[in-house]
């Protein structure tokens, strides 16, 4: 698949060497973070050493002050107080930081988790009826909410108050619920709009911890749960996300709490622990509850301090997202035999929607994704759940599926979601009309360069200019994501030193040589042997890559991984 390579802006060379002045580093680290948007001393001090102290003030956020209120009161009255959460990694560390500090000084509190397949997203009718039959005065919703308009008011009739912490967009109409604690609001005058959920429950409790004057180390020992959140949910790194990331991050290295340094074990991680682990390694585990059973037992494990307990339910997640894998395998590669059999791999569509109705509704989404890894459109991926078509969306680079969806909301019983990922459900019989119409939105809405792949470039740089000083400085900008990605270079007039190896029939391993230099740098290219004889051939290439560092058997060495190659 073709890719495009699209350079960052330009940066004045005056900023580039006023900024690397100022903080003495590298010209080429300064115009990154000038492209970053870090133009000071003092806003680079913020970024490479971030603090807690630079967390905004939690009662800027709309209805804080109402949310405390309610939840004094019920402390007061010592009435029953439900956490209540989506089942996803996001839900569940939301629960587990709620639920967990507030149980350590109240103890008239519970929690409950929906059930995937019998409930649905978000806050269900079941829920509600579990609350009112176990005498719950005030519940208080995680991650979820900011659409349940209907179940809103059927918790009123209940005499059930709710408190809305979501991180979602809103509807059209708000819930009548007696706060709700959403960034995105437009009359929220918070300065963040990017939260994840678990990160609005953090700044519940700490506008919680301010108001009744408790130490916010209290607050700050569930930190890690919040940095796991904050890489499941693919939220960008920036702001105050970067700080909470960076902190739980250093509390995931250094003292996780128990259930995740199981998992840690589990996950096999062996470096140090970056947004990149949590991804691929943590999160999936924990997902893995409730994509394949119920996701109590996530909850569960975050919570637990008792070994035995632990590491039961430990082996019982990594089971379960073995499982998970199982399916998802499967299910990929019969979405890829549906895409290829429909107009040569769907090349005359700029979108992808397939329904089967046997397909286990846990893993549609990564299905999704897994889909747009090989075609790149905008991919919707659909089940039977219930005697409906439920389903997962997950967008391109700069598409947004959300309104996508939304314009054939006529179709729909029901949807919400982000701009890269949405979910979604109507009427089976409806299914092959919303594919001709979400077809129509999509070729209407999206242009040609949208379909292809997109690699930012940071910085054209030699290799003369990798160092593991440059290297070191580099890794200081970490935690790495969305915004505030690791940076890619591109180096031209590359040709091959020595002779280049294939590695498992896909992956290519190389030494690298720059214009008639003998420098070399080893260079890999997983999923890419294809370009094997061509570099063999002494064709000069351009490269684009992140740098890193290789560790093989306690041999440290910086190495480029290759993003793509292109011939000169």
């Amino acid at each position: 698949m073709s890719t495009r390579w699209v350079y960052t802006e330009e940066v004045d060379e005056d900023a580039i060497a006023q900024l690397s002045g100022e903080i003495n580093v590298n010209p080429i680290i300064a115009k990154i973070l000038l492209q970053r948007g870090i133009t000071t001393f003092e806003e680079a001090r913020d970024y490479f050493r971030p603090s807690l102290e630079q967390l905004h003030d939690p009662f800027l956020m709309r209805d804080m002050d109402k949310a405390l209120n309610r939840i004094q009161r019920a402390i007061d009255n010592e009435e029953k107080i439900l956490i209540y959460g989506d089942y996803d990694v996001d839900g569940t560390t939301s629960v587990a930081l709620v639920y967990g500090f507030l149980k350590s000084i109240y103890s008239h509190i519970s929690y409950y988790i929906p059930d995937r397949y019998k409930e649905g997203y978000g806050i269900s009718k079941a829920g509600i009826d579990w609350a009112h039959e176990n005498g719950i005065g005030l519940l208080i919703s995680l991650d979820c909410g900011i659409k349940a308009v209907e179940m809103t008011d059927y918790a009123n009739k209940l005499d059930i108050d709710l408190i809305i912490c979501d991180h979602h967009l809103p509807g059209e109409k708000l819930p009548n619920a007696c706060a709700i604690l959403d960034a995105k609001l437009e009359d929220c005058p918070y300065p963040y709009k990017e939260l994840s959920g678990c990160g609005v429950g953090f700044k519940l409790l700490q506008a919680f911890c301010e108001r009744f004057d408790y130490n916010p180390d209290m607050l700050y020992d569930y930190i890690d749960l919040v940095a796991v959140s904050i890489a499941a949910d693919i939220v960008p790194i920036t702001g105050e996300n970067r700080i909470l990331a960076y902190h739980g991050l250093k509390k995931l290295n250094e003292n996780p709490r128990l259930g995740l340094q199981a998992l840690i074990k589990l996950s096999g991680i062996r470096n140090e622990i970056n947004i990149s682990n949590v991804v691929f390694g943590i999160g999936p585990r924990i997902n893995a509850s409730g994509r394949i059973d119920h996701a109590k037992s996530a909850v569960d494990l975050l919570l637990a301090d008792n070994y035995k307990t632990i590491e039961s339910l430990a082996e019982i997640l990594d089971v379960k997202n073995l499982q998970r894998r199982n399916f998802d395998s499967s299910i990929t590669l019969e979405a890829i035999e549906m895409i290829e059999k429909q107009n040569g791999g769907g090349k005359d569509h700029k979108s992808t929607v397939l329904y089967k109705d046997d397909w286990h509704k846990g893993v549609i989404g990564i299905v999704a994704s897994r889909c747009i890894d090989k075609f790149y459109r905008p991919t919707i991926i659909l089940t039977e759940s219930n005697g409906k078509a439920t389903g997962s969306a997950r967008s391109v680079d700069g598409f947004d599926i959300y309104e996508a969806i939304s314009a054939c909301a006529d179709l729909l019983e029901q949807f919400g979601g982000h701009m890269y990922a949405a979910g979604l459900t109507l009427s089976i019989d409806k299914v092959e009309a919303f594919k001709e119409k979400f077809e129509r939105i999509v070729a209407e809405r999206i242009s040609d360069e949208q379909l292809l792949p997109l690699i930012e470039i940071d910085s054209v740089i030699d290799l003369k200019d990798i160092s593991q000083k440059f290297y070191d400085l580099l890794e200081q900008m970490e935690p790495f994501g969305p915004k505030n990605m690791q940076p890619i270079f591109v180096s031209h007039q590359l040709h091959v030193a020595g002779r280049p190896r294939i590695l498992k029939d896909q992956h290519l391993k190389f030494a690298v040589s720059q214009y008639n230099e003998t420098l070399q740098m080893e260079a890999i290219g997983f999923g890419q042997a294809q370009y094997y004889d061509l570099i063999a051939s002494g064709m000069r290439f351009s490269m684009a890559y992140y740098i890193e560092e290789n560790n093989y058997m306690g041999n440290k060495s910086l190495q480029l991984r290759v993003r793509d190659i292109r011939f000169d």
